[in-house]
């Protein structure tokens, strides 16, 4: 049984325009497939559902804990009540770390449920044309949708307050060594569980045809579906070629970078670097402000600490800084920290960007490495496997962590009452902030504009272009040439290993169109 694709109107696919004089009818490749036509040619990846879901299930235990917690100190103490830990504890410091990275793993969980049913409420609308998106600042129609702007915008929210709130959960104090504030974990409880919910809603609304991160089944299960149309005479064809009138064209030796082909990490980038600017005026004005208060009997900013140099620098908060009380209204303060902090976390959420669109190339050019590229993906390898994501990963909780070193609150308890709250900015830790996003900012620079090298087209995650590229689907392909021809050149996908292209000769693809190959990737999958 045979599933072919009706093709579209041409004024809904921009980037595929052609020119007048070329009959767009005969250039829509139909998709033939061999064997029969079930449904499991590509994977949904249920294991990663699983995953997924495993992953929002600790998060709903992990979210519920804190509530309950935060509720029964809040019903003991009161609302500036206390929860005493022992003396043998870890530091505050190492309290604050662990926090932030269970945070990141319970918003992680979360975002990757989140992310694959926006992708695939995108889809549903055509507006689908990465496999990777900038997940809370890309919204699907309708306001009240659950994948729409106002509940990302309420996502994007709840994100800063939940790593905002670490730094106000621990607390010293004047008799016990620790103690852990109950308001604070009711609030990092409440969010968690808000975008939890979220996330859980935005799954039910919309089908989802694959769980899977890797763009290769997205685009088999779009084009399968109907929902995606290959389009011929572009094998040789990249990402940044969709807005020409491109066609037959000669392999290239090298190939654009990330930052020429996706719009949007040209805005990530630009604003990491942003960022970087903003903390270093942060650091020069506490400094500017520590010259005119330090020692003085100002009533509103204070300065303490000795003058920065290299001998008072430190990575621990014990040198030069500036304090403002904040009469205890711990609303205030935690305004005040998020408004700092939340470009930060948004920065940190938008760099996921560079780092997925840079996976899902590693992915595409596998297909002329020896071993070939295996579509499927392991949803936990995905982010061990990648250093770029395993550094991403990493770099959340610590620079978080580096952020309440250097705004820190001094939330100091007595007799089991939060005593008040004082503002402390550290000069040196807001400068190690600063050099650590510098430090950051340029790894994710270099990886955006890195150019691959070899003549398989850049594709960059982009689905309309992986359509194009790949003709012959199954389970493990290999990309090259795939036939001689006159005038034109054949390079497209097999199940076996493919020799090189031909620099000399000019490609354009094949009239047979795309094949998917069912025997094959049911065969090797069952």
């Amino acid at each position: 049984m045979a599933a072919s694709s009706k093709p579209t109107d041409k004024n809904s696919h921009p980037y595929d325009a052609l020119p007048n004089h070329l009959n767009f009818d005969w250039m829509i490749s139909e998709p033939k497939f061999t064997a029969d036509t079930r449904t499991d040619f590509y994977d949904r990846s249920l294991t990663s559902r699983r995953y997924a879901l495993v992953g929002v299930a600790c998060s709903i235990i992990f979210s519920c804990s804190c509530t309950i917690t935060g509720i029964v100190a809040l019903a003991n103490y009161g609302i500036f009540g206390i929860i005493y830990v022992n003396n043998t504890s870890p530091q505050e410091e190492t309290l604050t770390l662990a926090l932030n990275l269970i945070v990141t793993l319970c918003t992680e969980s979360i975002g990757v449920v989140h992310g694959i049913s926006l992708r695939s409420a995108l889809a549903s609308e055509s507006r689908l044309h990465f496999n990777t998106n900038l997940r809370l600042l890309t919204a699907a129609r309708g306001w009240y949708n659950p994948n729409g702007a106002l509940i990302n915008g309420i996502l994007a929210v709840l994100l800063i307050i939940s790593y905002s709130s670490v730094s106000f959960i621990v607390c010293g104090t004047t008799d016990y060594g620790l103690g852990i504030a109950g308001l604070p974990l009711l609030i990092l409880g409440v969010a968690l569980l808000l975008q939890v919910m979220i996330a859980l809603l935005g799954m039910q609304a919309v089908k989802i045809l694959t769980w899977s991160s890797s763009p290769f089944d997205l685009t088999a299960a779009l084009v399968h579906h109907t929902q995606l149309t290959p389009v011929t005479l572009r094998c040789m064809r990249c990402v940044s070629d969709l807005d020409t009138y491109g066609g037959p064209a000669k392999p290239s030796e090298i190939q654009p970078s990330a930052w020429h082909a996706h719009p949007s990490i040209r805005k990530v980038v630009i604003f990491l670097w942003v960022i970087v600017a903003a903390c270093a005026g942060w650091a020069a004005l506490v400094m500017y402000i520590w010259d005119k208060t330090a020692y003085s009997s100002s009533d509103l900013v204070y300065g303490f600490g000795n003058a920065l140099t290299l001998q008072t620098w430190s990575f621990f908060p014990n040198g030069q800084y500036i304090e403002y009380d904040s009469s205890g209204v711990m609303l205030f303060s935690w305004v005040n920290m998020a408004a700092i902090q939340g470009p930060l976390t948004l920065g940190l959420h938008c760099s996921e960007l560079i780092a997925n669109v840079i996976r899902d190339e590693k992915q595409w050019r596998c297909a002329t490495g020896k071993n070939g590229l295996i579509t499927a993906t392991n949803p936990v390898k995905t982010i061990f496997a990648h250093p770029i994501c395993l550094i991403l990963f990493v770099a959340k909780p610590f620079l978080h962590w580096m952020f309440g070193l250097a705004f820190n609150l001094s939330d100091y308890a007595q007799n089991g009452q939060l005593n008040g709250l004082s503002v402390y900015m550290y000069t040196a830790q807001i400068w190690n902030l600063c050099i650590a996003l510098f430090i950051f900012a340029c790894f994710f620079t270099f990886v955006a504009l890195r150019r691959p090298h070899g003549p398989q087209p850049a594709a960059y995650g982009h689905l309309q272009t992986l359509a194009n590229l790949v003709d012959e689907w199954s389970p493990v392909m290999w990309w090259g040439h795939k036939e001689d021809g006159i005038p034109y050149c054949h390079a497209g996908t097999s199940d076996h290993p493919l020799p090189d292209v031909k620099m000399d000769c000019v490609y354009a693809g094949s009239d047979v169109g795309s094949r998917v190959a069912f025997s094959r990737a049911i065969s090797t999958s069952g």
